[in-house]
């Protein structure tokens, strides 16, 4: 039992027995107790004395001389005010040390056989253009989640759903069929995202010279938008492809796969993986077939253009367009097919959809449409809702101006990683080759944890100089510290020192610097706790941040291999061992690598 817990058991106790009191447990509260003051936990009392009948300085006394009294751990106590800081004994935090180093799982949960089951869904990007800024928060926060609900014992699922149809995708069709001129990624040496995707931007930029002339002529902008020649030829070409025309599904077919190749070179560099993938070009038409259902059962109505809606004024939203008058299908319709198949796929527990806070509405009307299909798990769908990633202006714009590719944020950022570490000296240790690899490393996780530290929730900036800096709250100031952690380890190692909890030659007293990193490796498995019941990357980021923070000032002030008092060499040997391990885990779980060698 940890310490807190047994404090909170025995203060309901003293309480019973010295006012005849029985407390609620969430009145009994206990805390970390601030740095300027002695102790290590503290009591609220405050509550208490309106039982007590005594003062809040005496009624901590009392409490606190039966704790002492009664509770081994406790050292010491004394009272500030309401507050009562106990202070715990050297040798419980030493047993935390060594509990910490002996558990190779320390702070993660293995699934048991009958485990929940959750299906984390992330990335979701369209096959007409490559993966951008946003897509970067969107992967790693949806990678982090997953691995974060793993470390809490759950079985997980990381799936993508592809958007591989569409009237989007019939413009970078069209365009590569009017103006690609028979070329390929290969012909052109260009990656097959970014060839598709400039082919999308051409079709944009001829669509407006069109719509231009058409307004010249007299139209309406709206008229125009709609009879300009290459979007009627655009909609032309999705009647074709549902149709199953044989010529337009081999070229939807060769350019998708153009794109994929993209796709997964893209993915790999971000570090980020699927274990199963869907393509709205397979579940749209489970989800028309749930459409017609809600036709024929008068869940749904169809128009007389021939358009389906459902109501949904009833549940405070609005009239739902779910297919078109020409049968096409709109988003909602993909996502109810793609969520049968997952569900009939799998007997999932729990669903989390990692999108952009810009589709909350259509999470709320997908979660309404499912309940009234007669799914009992429609209404526990739960949507990750994020903010929006933005870069101050001016910095790394993308090849067309307007959004930042994925792939030159990653390239950039590598080379503001390489030149920031030429600049310090840094890996001037290194061999060339050694140097390139961990440039990327740094790069990666600089880039990982800027974006995760932030509260998902929030808007973010994301400052590319500031997030590879060496100081501060950053991923390479976390890097740097485990790898001045293993160089302590390595030089340890060559002196014949090895790392073994040996709790009897354990030195009787410890610094108060040390007990504060102690305290720290002990909160790892509830912080583990809290990010899993939050869905919060936050949670383990700044707890790295701060443990790495804490470990450099403990290093600074003490000398480890430099100790003559082989029981403290010993211990701070083990307490070094300790937190790398914790950081190296911490940092995997955002998806981060930490170097050895820095």
């Amino acid at each position: 039992m940890k310490i807190d817990e047994k404090i909170h058991l025995l203060v309901a106790n003293a309480l019973k027995r010295l006012y005849n009191y029985e407390a609620p447990d969430q009145l009994i509260q206990l805390q970390n107790t601030r740095k300027d003051f002695e102790g290590d936990i503290t009591l609220v009392v405050f509550p208490f004395t309106r039982f007590s009948k005594k003062s809040p300085e005496i009624t901590a006394t009392e409490i606190g001389e039966l704790l002492q009294k009664e509770v081994d751990e406790v050292e010491a106590f004394n009272v500030v005010k309401g507050f009562l800081n106990l202070e715990i004994k050297s040798g419980y935090w030493i047993g935390k040390l060594q509990d910490a180093w002996n558990d190779e799982l320390f702070g993660i949960s293995r699934p048991e056989k009958d485990a929940e089951l959750v299906m984390v869904e992330y990335s979701s990007p369209n096959t007409n253009k490559p993966l951008h800024l946003g897509h970067v928060r969107n992967n790693l926060l949806g990678y982090s989640i997953a691995e974060i609900l793993k470390a809490n014992g759950y079985k997980v699922i990381k799936t993508n759903i592809v958007n591989d149809r569409g009237i989007h995708i019939c413009k970078s069709m069209l365009a590569w069929q009017k103006w690609g001129n028979g070329k390929t990624p290969e012909s052109a040496g260009k990656k097959g995202d970014h060839f598709v995707g400039e082919l999308y931007v051409e079709f944009n930029d001829r669509y407006k010279e069109e719509v231009a002339e058409l307004i010249a002529k007299g139209l309406s902008k709206k008229e125009a938008e709609e009879q300009a020649p290459s979007i009627m030829e655009a909609r032309q070409l999705l009647l074709q492809w549902e149709a199953g025309d044989k010529e337009v599904v081999n070229l939807w077919q060769s350019m998708n796969a153009w794109v994929y190749e993209g796709f997964d070179a893209t993915y790999k560099k971000m570090g980020v993986d699927f274990d199963k993938i869907y393509y709205e070009s397979e579940t749209y038409l489970t989800g028309k077939e749930e459409v017609v259902r809600g036709i024929k059962e008068g869940i749904f109505e169809q128009r007389e253009d021939g358009s389906v809606w459902s109501d949904l004024t009833n549940e405070g939203l609005d009239n739902k367009l779910l297919l078109r008058s020409d049968g096409t299908s709109v988003y909602i319709t993909q996502d109810i097919g793609t969520a049968k198949m997952r569900f009939n796929d799998y007997k999932i527990d729990k669903m989390i959809y990692v999108v952009g806070n810009e589709q909350n509405y259509h999470f709320q009307v997908l979660s309404v449409l499912l309940d009234k299909l007669g799914y009992s798990w429609g209404k526990g769908l739960h949507h990750f809702s994020y903010g929006m990633v933005e870069l101050p202006g001016g910095k790394m714009k993308s090849r067309e101006g307007t959004v930042v590719d994925a792939d030159d944020l990653m390239a950039e950022m590598v080379q503001e990683a390489r030149n920031m570490a030429q600049e310090l000296g840094k890996l001037d240790s290194l061999s060339p080759e050694e140097a390139e690899a961990t440039y990327e490393i740094i790069a990666l996780g600089a880039l990982k944890y800027f974006i995760l530290k932030v509260d998902p929730k929030k808007n973010m900036l994301f400052n590319p100089l500031e997030s590879i800096d060496f100081n501060g709250n950053t991923g390479p100031f976390i890097q740097y510290t485990y790898a001045r952690i293993q160089s302590v380890l390595r030089k340890a190692a060559e002196k014949n020192l090895t790392v073994e909890p040996k709790l009897q030659q354990f030195p009787a007293e410890i610094s108060f610097k040390e007990k504060e990193l102690l305290k720290r490796v002990d909160q790892f498995p509830e912080v583990v706790k809290e990010a899993g019941v939050n869905y919060s990357p936050a949670v383990i980021a700044n707890y790295c941040y701060e443990l790495g923070k804490e470990y450099n000032q403990f290093y600074h002030d003490h000398p480890i291999l430099a100790e003559n008092d082989t029981t403290k060499l010993d211990f701070r040997l083990l307490l070094s061992a300790s937190v790398g391990k914790i950081i190296k885990t911490g940092m995997k779980l955002l998806g981060i690598e930490v170097p050895g060698r820095m």
